[in-house]
């Protein structure tokens, strides 16, 4: 199979039921042209946009959000309003990339929605031609507070809780560690959320912030910030850099003699951000979105899990779960809707509900984000399983007040959410 981070051309994928039966991937089964079962052959293919990275430094975790919603569409047997459906998956090299991708689905593919945005920069892109265009969009990955905020748009669907509840439910753990905190944060929307967040939390609970870089996003060396934290001694670290540039920083870390010695706190972690760097680098203090071995795990999503580990021989990453979760609520609101008309999508993700746990989530109608719990995670002291670093100490928030108070009401709300 060629690799799907190699290329930067569309790649339409449909698989049929042989397909599904005998393992094939969705990359091959397209080449192969395999057909549709029944009726629907003979039908016009509905066509769904996917844009996650296939290059650049978040492509790890790319992969995983694009194999799940691809997942997601195979359970429903590649069919939608009982004819054949497919995902049209494009690249987004830049934020400038993911907005041509998107445009090139709208104009080029015609397709009846989007799902997509590995980096917030990326998603606000997309989200912008998702406004214009007039298409539902779902955006699995980004947690800026703009996109459900002051740039939310009615076609804009956000699944990622923002950067602010994060916080929210990390800030206390790392000020029960200490008041004293250095922040190494990339310079984009994401790190410049995360530095705004924790500095407001830690000086309005008494605390100093006693140092503070940026980074670019592919920094290749942060021995030189290493160097100045160990020079500042903070209580903790708090970082603010994705997929690789986490991993890459964690690894000098650790060759630098700093594991354990500082602790390290960071929001929104993906699992394969921590796979990445390894059982004798892995170190910190998490929020994750969905952990595959939570035992509260809805039975939908441990049947997800088991079909993704047996097709990829690996566990579904935290990303995989939220690639496929947002195609499914993609697709479960087109089923709905009964029609690909995209008024009638964005009505019906409006109102679109999946049960985890003792709680329904959905889309909020106000800012259209995803009201969910998150996991905070420590790394178990001795990893003997290559897969299994998270030690979870909570489920939070708990109780539906404790979510609001966490997520903000409409009047909290930077939202000013527009019509159809």
């Amino acid at each position: 199979m060629t690799e799907p981070t190699k290329t930067r051309a569309a790649t339409t994928l449909r698989i049929g039921r042989r397909g599904l039966l005998l393992g094939a991937t969705s990359l091959a089964a397209s080449r192969l042209g395999m057909p549709y079962v029944g009726n629907a052959a003979a039908a016009e293919p509905i066509k769904i946009g996917m844009i996650w990275a296939k290059t650049g430094s978040i492509v790890d975790q790319a992969e995983y959000l694009a194999q799940g919603g691809m997942l997601a569409l195979e359970q429903r047997n590649n069919t939608l309003l009982g004819r054949p459906a497919e995902i049209v998956w494009l690249d987004e090299p830049n934020p400038q990339g993911a907005q041509q991708s998107a445009e090139r689905l709208v104009g080029e593919q015609k397709v009846v929605g989007m799902v997509g945005g590995a980096l917030s920069s990326f998603a606000l892109a997309i989200s912008s031609v998702a406004k214009k265009a007039k298409i539902p969009y779902v955006a699995a990955n980004a947690a800026t507070g703009d996109l459900t905020g002051k740039s939310c748009n009615k076609y804009t669907f956000r699944l990622q809780p923002p950067v602010d509840v994060h916080a929210r439910i990390l800030a206390p753990y790392c000020a029960s560690i200490g008041k004293k905190w250095y922040l190494l944060t990339a310079s984009y929307a994401f790190g410049q959320d995360i530095k705004r967040a924790f500095t407001d939390y830690i000086t309005a609970n008494g605390g100093t912030v006693v140092g503070a870089d940026e980074v670019p996003v592919g920094t290749p060396d942060y021995s030189s910030f290493i160097l100045k934290i160990r020079a500042a001694k903070p209580d903790v670290v708090i970082g603010g850099i994705a997929a690789s540039d986490l991993t890459t920083f964690l690894k000098q870390w650790n060759e630098l003699g700093m594991k354990g010695k500082i602790p390290f706190a960071e929001i929104s972690v993906g699992n394969t951000d921590l796979w990445g760097v390894g059982p004798e680098a892995a170190d910190g203090l998490y929020t994750i979105t969905w952990w595959y071995k939570n035992p509260n795990n809805s039975p939908e999503e441990q049947a997800m899990a088991a079909a993704y580990e047996k097709r990829h021989n690996r566990p579904a990453a935290d990303k995989a779960w939220m690639g496929w979760l947002g195609m499914k609520s993609l697709l479960d609101s087109i089923e709905m809707a009964k029609s690909t008309e995209p008024g009638a999508i964005v009505q019906a993700l409006e109102a679109w509900k999946y049960r985890r746990g003792d709680m329904d989530v959905g889309y909020r109608d106000f800012d259209h984000q995803m009201t969910s719990r998150l996991l905070v995670a420590g790394i178990h002291p001795k990893i003997s399983d290559k897969w299994d670093y998270f030690d979870v100490k909570a489920e939070l928030p708990k109780t539906p007040d404790e979510i609001a108070k966490a997520f903000g009401s409409s009047a909290d709300s930077a939202c000013k959410m527009d019509t159809l």
